[in-house]
């Protein structure tokens, strides 16, 4: 794997929390920070909410849902 990745101009206390997570992960800051990328740009894409609503089964009827309060 030859490519690399240089992040420039981090807050100090952004620098810090990474070092602080390896520490608790035992791992170096870079595995850490490779890590994070790895997790943040891998795990499924949130689905919107039109389409939850989409996937919902489509029971009852729209007289279900016609509350008037007394």
């Amino acid at each position: 794997m030859a490519t690399h990745l240089v992040v420039r101009n981090i807050e100090p206390s952004v620098a810090q929390a990474l070092k602080e997570a390896a520490a608790r992960h035992g791992r170096s800051a870079e595995a850490e920070h490779r890590e994070i990328l790895r997790a943040a740009l891998t795990r499924p894409a949130r689905r919107s909410f039109k389409d939850v609503l989409a996937a919902m089964p489509d029971v009852g009827t729209d007289e279900d849902f016609d509350f008037r309060p007394p």
